[in-house]
């Protein structure tokens, strides 16, 4: 891989990131789902930390290591020459420097960073913990002279933290935190409603990600919404699963009884 290639992979990348027109990063997990996504003709990839970590018979929430993750990153890229975003989780307890050129020598060019900590029994970072490690990763990639497309996620939605009636206000703090430390896009990860998709869409200042079941959202609809990064998280695989035990089950030797 060139010395230019990486930021130009990056720029290609961060460029996608349009609302109300949006980019649908499908989340793999190995070479093979990597290989089936390009072959549909998608413009870039995201790797998610729980597939990725299933296929490994790891567990998600840093149950693997982070050179575990960077092997397959590495294997991903070789395979598809596409850009590739990757769930770094809380970061796995490494410095961002790390983390950035492990990614970087990976051949990522994303990367995607939660305020859950993993590493320190779950507890949530601060915003200003969040806003201080986002800026720590912009400073490292651009040290490397990449733009990694950092996508900043909060898992206060997610998780139902605190008072459900100030509960997306106190998301949306967070990650305008976040976006002033130089994040690229904005992840308030969840099964939203249209309504909230579309609130968070306008009171966020960057992209907003969203994270769909892709057996049944809708692309048009999520556009409609502002959304302007669509990725899958765990549910592709989940309802590949599901149809692959479908396809077995009459063959299995239970079911000839």
């Amino acid at each position: 891989m060139s010395q230019s290639r990486p930021a130009d992979l990056a720029e290609t990348l961060l460029g996608l990131h349009v609302p109300g027109d949006p980019v649908v990063l499908p989340t793999v997990w190995d070479v093979w789902s990597a290989e089936v996504a390009a072959d549909a003709g998608f413009p870039a990839l995201t790797v998610g930390s729980k597939p990725l970590a299933h296929s490994l018979g790891k567990t998600d929430h840093e149950g693997m290591r982070f050179t575990d993750v960077l092997d397959r990153v590495a294997a991903i890229v070789a395979a598809v020459q596409l850009p590739v975003s990757v769930d770094a989780e809380s970061g796995y307890g490494l410095g961002p420097g790390e983390m950035i050129s492990g990614l970087l020598e990976a051949g990522a060019v994303g990367v995607n960073i939660e305020d859950t900590v993993h590493s320190d029994g779950g507890r949530l970072r601060s915003s200003a913990e969040l806003a201080d490690l986002v800026a720590a990763l912009r400073t490292a990639a651009d040290s490397c002279g990449v733009h990694v497309v950092i996508n900043a996620r909060t898992d206060v939605i997610l998780h139902q933290l605190g008072e459900e009636s100030d509960r997306v206000d106190r998301a949306i703090a967070r990650l305008r935190e976040a976006a002033a430390a130089g994040a690229d896009c904005l992840y308030p990860i969840g099964l939203h409603d249209n309504d909230t998709h579309r609130r968070l869409a306008t009171e966020l200042p960057l992209p907003v990600n969203a994270v769909v079941r892709p057996d049944e959202a809708d692309v048009t609809a999520l556009a409609a919404l502002g959304v302007a990064r669509i990725s899958f998280g765990p549910f592709l695989q989940t309802a590949l699963t599901a149809r692959a035990t479908d396809i077995l089950k009459p063959w299995s030797p239970r079911a000839r009884g």
